[in-house]
């Protein structure tokens, strides 16, 4: 599987019962309500309507799929997350869950998700769905995270299918809007990670995972994350600019962006020594996730209050 040897596990955690709490850890619970959020709010913004029990059921699919990708990601990681301080104490890494139990959570979710949302949606919506799953759980996992520093750019792609799969089961079709919605969390995605990166770069490097701090070093970092804050904001002004919003959006798109761009400015630019907190860093960090639930619900507001 991966690059990095499973660490010996005791036979008295082998045999440790998971009880449902840790299936819902397999699921990356904090992580999904970001999905699940951005999800609704494309399926809430776009034009026309949906039926509640569908706009439901579409809603449910997306959470459904990201878990099954999130369990098929930590499957695939056991070993990995085992080295590393933030993951170690995940169900499988500890024992308390075998790996096959975990492998076939993850394909029974990511397949009742794509099932259910063809079946009471439509294929079109599913098929993103379907795609979003592979991505994340074979694009990015295995392929991309092991062997790039660019993993997370190119896999951002994976968590920014939500508000296009939830526009998609209203409007039935792929237009401009969508499209910049997805862009936005794609470019959202390297600033937001890396920053994070950046002070828990030691768990990176001794799971052996190539992260742009361990490879280029934290200076290539900075600026890589200045680089992306920088085109990230004039993208989240095009749905503005292309007439899919009003002005709510777009004001509210504005002065978040050069927030964003504001707090990344002394990330880009500091010199941090081995011993430092890191303050600015982990102050975008926290910024970036607020900024992304405020962005989609001033598109939700704008949708609302102008239609």
């Amino acid at each position: 599987m991966s690059t990095v040897s499973n660490p010996p596990v005791s036979a008295s955690a082998v045999q440790l019962p998971a009880d449902w709490r840790d299936f819902v850890a397999l699921t990356k619970p904090r992580v999904m309500s970001l999905v699940v959020f951005t999800g609704l709010c494309g399926l809430l913004a776009a034009p026309g309507s949906i039926n509640p029990v569908l706009g439901f059921a579409a809603i449910l699919c997306i959470a459904l799929g990201a878990g099954g990708a999130a369990a098929l990601n930590q499957w695939w990681e056991a070993d990995i997350d085992a080295l590393m301080k933030r993951t170690s104490r995940r169900p499988l890494p500890t024992g308390r869950m075998a790996r096959t139990d975990a492998r076939d959570f993850g394909v029974a979710l990511s397949c009742i998700s794509v099932g259910i949302m063809g079946l009471a949606i439509h294929w079109l919506a599913a098929a993103v769905l379907a795609v979003s799953i592979v991505y994340y759980a074979v694009v990015y996992t295995i392929w991309l995270k092991p062997r790039t520093p660019q993993n997370i750019v190119i896999g951002g792609g994976a968590g920014a299918f939500p508000p296009l799969i939830g526009w998609i089961a209203v409007t039935g079709e792929i237009t401009a809007m969508p499209v910049l919605l997805f862009a936005i969390i794609f470019l959202w995605t390297p600033p937001h990670f890396w920053a994070l990166a950046l002070f828990v770069r030691s768990d990176y490097a001794n799971a052996g995972i190539p992260m742009l701090p361990v490879v280029a070093g934290q200076a290539a970092t900075r600026r890589q994350i200045l680089i992306y804050t920088l085109v990230l904001l004039p993208v989240t002004l095009a749905p503005w600019a292309i007439g899919g919003t009003g002005a709510i959006y777009g004001i509210a798109a504005l002065a978040l962006s050069a927030a964003f761009t504001v707090l990344a400015l002394p990330v880009a630019f500091r010199r941090s020594g081995a011993d430092d907190p890191m303050r600015p860093e982990k102050r975008l960090f926290g910024f970036s996730i607020i900024y992304l639930f405020a962005l989609f619900g001033a598109l939700v507001a704008d949708r609302m209050l102008l239609a």
